[in-house]
């Protein structure tokens, strides 16, 4: 139910959604420029952008209107909406590039995996919430929890999109060791981990995903082929010096060295024209945003708002830290965007819904007291 209380507006956090702007609009005037300006791509990603930046704020909008305790009752109805939007990608989704993962709406495709991301993180928080142990969780009281993650994990997998599916499990991860585990439980589910990326690599991994990691180990034994992507990458990071060559002068994204320079390489278009200075800005603002959710977090009223600012936060940064280590050449190409920077309608609209949900807990904050006035 929407209740909207003009008191709740009194502690709307001005300095976290003018981060939240700053950072828009950067990213907004660099895909313009990694689009190629008004005479660049054909369909002009921008300004499909545009609308979803604008379809995003209002979004924001709607998700602050209503309490965040609703999601605790609304949490399994929007866990099985989405998986049987994943198995409608699965079997009746549009193709592109050896992946079917994304359902047609008419005005945009809708790639159900990256709503899936915030689910999960709402669907661990309701649970973790709810079954809270003070001396750690065992094996056996993650069962459930597991459970939730696999289901989409493996839906996500068999698209297939690697490097989503490993993002389910990284916020699983991240929440689970949150809310505290027994010693024992660490030590099980490390084993575990490494006995299943070794079955992963063995019977799971596709050839083009392993030579992905290869890739990465060696990129510059296939600097024409495999390789290509994260050495035109490097070229243009480094490329940029200290102040950048000037927005809209990048050589390597304007001359189409740089491939997907609007996707998962838009912040090597960024280094490129803005240098070190640059960078530093626009970084410094974008994880003084995250810093900023994580002490949303600290503040939040009640447990639920904690793990959900958390679980909003852990997504948003293990999504960026990925992208940009992924561009330097440090980690191998896997698909994951930087949020908000990298074009996309799914990853755009679940980022700032994200956000939304992180300004409701930070604007309901005082609502117990002020239930009392």
């Amino acid at each position: 139910m929407i209740r909207i209380d003009r008191r709740l507006f009194e502690h709307f956090d001005m300095v976290f959604a003018l981060l939240v702007v700053l950072v828009c609009t950067m990213a907004f005037f660099n895909l313009y420029s990694a689009s190629g300006g008004p005479t660049g791509l054909s369909s002009h990603p921008y300004i499909k952008q545009g609308y979803f930046f604008l379809m995003g704020f209002a979004v924001i909008l709607f998700v602050i209107s209503f309490d965040y305790h609703e999601l605790h009752s609304w949490n399994y109805p929007f866990y099985v909406a989405t998986i049987f939007l994943l198995v409608l990608a699965y079997f009746l989704g549009d193709s592109a590039g050896g992946a079917q993962r994304w359902i047609n709406l008419g005005f945009f495709k809708l790639q159900p995996s990256e709503p899936a991301k915030l689910m999960l993180v709402i669907t661990l928080a309701s649970y973790y919430s709810r079954k809270e142990v003070v001396d750690g969780y065992s094996i056996k009281q993650l069962f459930i929890p597991v459970a939730l993650t696999a289901l989409p994990f493996l839906l996500i997998l068999l698209q297939p999109d690697l490097g989503t599916a490993l993002m389910l499990g990284i916020i699983f991860v991240s929440m689970t060791v949150f809310v505290k585990l027994k010693i024992s439980t660490y030590t099980i589910m490390g084993s575990l981990g490494f006995g299943i990326a070794v079955f992963a690599w063995e019977q799971l991994l596709k050839p083009y995903q392993k030579q992905r990691i290869q890739t990465f180990l060696n990129p510059e034994k296939d600097p024409m082929g495999h390789g290509y992507q994260i050495l035109q990458s490097k070229i243009a990071v480094g490329s940029g010096g200290q102040f950048g060559k000037g927005y809209l002068e990048g050589t390597q994204g304007h001359l189409h060295f740089l491939p997907e320079r609007h996707t998962d390489f838009a912040f090597s278009v960024w280094a490129e024209e803005w240098g070190v200075a640059g960078s530093v800005v626009f970084l410094g603002t974008y994880f003084l945003m995250l810093l900023w959710g994580l002490y949303v977090a600290m503040y939040a009223k009640d447990r639920f708002g904690v793990l959900l600012a958390f679980g909003v936060v852990t997504l948003i940064f293990w999504q960026a830290v990925i992208n940009l280590f992924m561009i330097m050449g440090f980690l191998p190409v896997v698909g994951i965007p930087l949020p908000l920077v990298s074009y996309g309608g799914s990853s755009l609209l679940t980022t700032l819904l994200g956000l939304g949900i992180l300004m409701n807990v930070r604007m309901r904050r005082f609502q117990a007291s002020m239930a009392k006035e």
